[in-house]
Formats: C-alpha cells, structure tokens, sequence
C-alpha cells in the first residue's frame, strides 16, 4: 500500500512539474525546469512556479514556455516576468538602489539585535558593580561604627 501511494505521489509530481509539455530534447525540459523554479508566484509568496498550483503559476509557467519556443534567452525570459511583475517575482533581486532594503535589512537587524543585547550585558555588569559597591559601603560603616 506504501509503495502505490509513493508512485502515485511521485507521479503527480512529476506531471505537474512539466505541465504535459512536451520537450524536443532533455536539454530543454531542463531548462524549462531550471527557469521556472527560478521565479517566485505572485500569489503563493514563497513558492516557485515550478511547484505553485495557483492559475497564476500556471499561466507564468505558460508564458515561459511560449518564450522558450520563441526563441528568447533566459535574461529575456527574465526580464519580461520581471518587466510584468517587478522584483518581487525574482527569487535574486538585482543589487540597486530599490532594493537596497532587501539586501540590507537583515544587516542592519543583526546590527540592532547586537547592539540590543550588549546594552543588556553592560546593564547587567553595572548592576552587579552597584551591588559590589554597595555591599563594601555597608561593610565599612558597619565595621567603622
């Protein structure tokens, strides 16, 4: 029973994967593969065409193929999705000043989370100090008086 189920899987997988297109070579149904994991679906957020079920994806996957068949290279390819949808649907967004954010962001919140903690640690050693100083100041009195 395990072993029907995981080829029925794998089945359905692999169908889906290649939407029934048919490739005139396996070096084009590699590329198509290699394409389409490469963008993100608008819809799903965080999953590529290649695996998104949405109509969305279908239709991205659609257009891909078309491409393909047209004649376009994989940086015109990308440029059209990317003309179409903007950044959001490269899983790589270029390096310029609009995406800045993207690349920069989880620096600068590291930064902001080290910075958070050593406050604590310096906080933390200031109040153990106190307490030394404040102990010492009440061994003297205690021992003067």
């Amino acid at each position: 029973m395990g072993v029907v189920l995981l080829l029925a899987v794998a089945t359905c997988l692999g169908a889906s994967a290649i939407d029934g297109f048919d490739f005139p070579d396996p070096e084009t149904a590699d590329r198509y593969q290699r394409l389409t994991t490469e963008f993100r679906c608008p819809k799903c957020l965080n999953e590529s065409i290649a695996s998104s079920g949405a109509p969305i994806a279908v239709d991205l996957r659609r257009t891909v193929r078309r491409l393909m068949e047209e004649g376009a290279t994989d940086d015109a390819i990308r440029s059209h999705l990317q003309e179409r949808y903007g950044d959001f649907v490269l899983y790589d967004p270029p390096f310029e000043p609009s995406t800045w954010f993207l690349w920069f962001s989880p620096v600068v919140l590291l930064l902001v989370v080290a910075w958070v903690l050593m406050r604590i640690a310096r906080r933390d050693v200031a109040r153990e100090t106190e307490s030394d100083d404040l102990a010492r100041a009440r061994r003297l009195l205690r021992d003067s008086g």
